[in-house]
């Protein structure tokens, strides 16, 4: 498992984190996605001790100084997936093999880098408001949920490139064990926001299965860029639905 664990911060984050003695075999990549979430708790650990050590700022510089530690955590990871997804969806004017094909350009167009500015402009803002109060538990749960979703898209979509990087999480993962993680960090999101943690419930549920509809229809399933455009949406719906919940 502590391989499972080194695999999944090495995919996923940029933290440095013990060499393996070995090449992983496609069992302990299945086996890594359940400690996708894990992940996403290690992030907003480290950005809730950041608001914690840092209360006394400007809102706004905190907001500012959150938002890059988060992207730097990541490396961009998500972000990158988000911009290609976005040039792929436009250029590929519907249609599945030419989305796909774009969705290989390493090459970002207008389409993508307006998207990023305003996923990171939606994050900032909401962002700057949730940490005028205690956001402590808002930075803990908005990357779970991020790596959650991640999650739930492989359990319950197809993945569309077969012998692709993403093919062994994927094919290996394990499904029952993956949906009863997701209960347990729907449940833990209730106990600690209360009666906001359902109303997030709804809100991510409702993003959740409008997304998984567009990429199934316009791809047959998921692909590596598809799971990071995914996880910054829903984290943005999340931080944008929390901001009109708070009191």
């Amino acid at each position: 498992m502590i391989r499972a664990l080194i695999l999944a911060l090495q995919l996923l984050t940029r933290l440095p984190v013990p060499a393996l003695t070995s090449p992983p075999q496609p069992q302990e990549l299945g086996r890594s996605v359940l400690f996708f979430p894990v992940v996403g708790l290690v992030i907003g650990a480290l950005l809730a001790g950041l608001h914690t050590a840092l209360w006394w700022a400007d809102p706004g510089v905190l907001a500012a100084l959150v938002l890059v530690v988060w992207v730097l955590l990541t490396g961009g990871l998500h972000l990158d997936g988000l911009a290609d997804t976005t040039d792929a969806w436009i250029g590929g004017q519907g249609d599945r093999h030419r989305t796909l094909a774009i969705m290989k350009d390493p090459h970002s167009g207008p389409a993508a880098i307006t998207c990023v500015v305003l996923v990171l402009l939606s994050k900032f803002a909401a962002l700057q408001m949730l940490l005028a109060g205690d956001a402590y538990d808002v930075l803990l749960l908005v990357p779970v949920w991020g790596r959650t979703m991640i999650v739930l898209l492989l359990v319950t979509t197809p993945y569309v490139r077969p012998g692709g990087l993403g093919s062994p999480y994927a094919d290996e993962l394990p499904r029952l064990t993956s949906a009863l993680l997701v209960g347990l960090v729907a449940i833990a999101t209730v106990a600690l926001l209360e009666g906001s943690g359902g109303v997030l419930l709804v809100v991510l549920s409702i993003g959740f299965l409008g997304l998984r509809h567009a990429w199934i229809t316009r791809l047959g399933g998921v692909t590596g860029d598809t799971l990071g455009a995914t996880c910054e949406l829903l984290e943005t719906l999340a931080l944008l639905a929390l901001t009109l919940l708070v009191d």
